[in-house]
């Protein structure tokens, strides 16, 4: 133990006799008394300890933009009155099942179509995406029903293949602190929609999103999808205290992952749907034909008919009816 004081001082006196009462022996290796020219200095008084300052994020600061900023592409506006529903699988597994979801999430009234093409999985051993052979079929899907699509972008090498197909690069959770990854993303000029990593903090999460400011994109999304706590009933913790922090601290638009959130297909829609309550601005949530045979996620996926329910609660549930 180092003891920053002198032990003749009586605060530092009374702190030994309390470790004392807890330890079995203390040993104070030294204690010395300064002096200048023959004079005894008195030890100084103590000063509060200081505390590291907020970061500082002044291009996504809500005192910046104090009615909130939108982001647009195409037809869909995300800062909107009405919230941006974005479904789709979460793996781009075949041509024939991804369009068979798009015209269902198209016709269900669906705004945008998410799919992976390169995806990021925890095992070397899973899935992981067809890569360019997907990103044409999420552009076939585009171009058969109007959606506008979103994928996950998972290096800056394959920034420019991806934003070739995409109206919209994703950065995952597992890529929020991907420097170099958001600094190319960012010079793409595409949107970007910033999911939180699972064990980041807010002011990290805002950093995040500074990153692509400071490169001169000011089309940034943000995505809560859940963060890591001790609780394992769900896969992570919907975490709605950021969505409305989010909200107070910057202009940014933030959305909501409730399939990644829970990992429960059942929770999928009270989430949504507490989601918007909470002042979100859109949703994100995985949709499969046939969810018991997906090649990823397909606990957390809706079949096309509870899809078709959240959709139609969806809007309704963001004015207050």
């Amino acid at each position: 133990m180092d003891v920053d004081g002198a032990a003749g001082d009586p605060r530092v006196a009374e702190a030994l006799e309390e470790v004392g009462a807890l330890a079995a022996r203390v040993v104070v290796l030294g204690s010395y008394e300064a002096w200048v020219e023959g004079s005894r200095l008195s030890a100084p008084p103590p000063t509060p300890a200081h505390h590291t300052s907020k970061p500082d994020v002044p291009l996504v600061d809500r005192r910046r933009q104090p009615d909130g900023s939108r982001v647009r592409i195409r037809d869909v506006v995300f800062g909107a009155e009405e919230p941006v529903l974005i479904a789709g699988p979460c793996s781009v597994e075949n041509e024939t099942m991804l369009l068979e979801t798009a015209d269902a999430v198209a016709r269900a009234g669906g705004d945008m179509l998410r799919g992976g093409a390169y995806k990021p999985r925890t095992s070397p051993y899973d899935f992981q995406g067809l890569g360019v052979k997907g990103l044409r079929y999420m552009a076939d899907a585009r171009e058969r029903t109007g959606l506008p699509v979103v994928t996950e972008v998972l290096s800056w090498e394959e920034v420019a293949v991806v934003a070739h197909f995409a109206d919209m690069l994703q950065i995952g959770a597992r890529n929020m602190q991907n420097f170099t990854l958001l600094r190319a993303a960012a010079r793409s000029g595409k949107p970007i929609l910033l999911k939180r990593g699972a064990g980041a903090m807010i002011e990290e999460w805002m950093m995040a999103a500074e990153y692509i400011l400071a490169e001169g994109n000011p089309n940034v999304v943000l995505c809560e999808r859940g963060i890591r706590t001790f609780e394992r009933a769900t896969r992570h913790t919907l975490d709605l205290n950021a969505v409305v922090m989010v909200r107070e601290r910057t202009h940014l638009p933030v959305i909501v992952d409730p399939s990644h959130a829970a990992g429960v297909r059942s929770l999928v829609i009270p989430l949504s749907l507490g989601s918007l309550a909470a002042g979100a601005c859109g949703l994100i949530v995985e949709v499969h034909p046939d969810p018991a045979r997906a090649m990823s996620d397909g606990a957390q996926s809706l079949d096309l008919e509870m899809f078709a329910e959240l959709a139609s609660r969806v809007k309704p549930a963001r004015v207050g009816a």
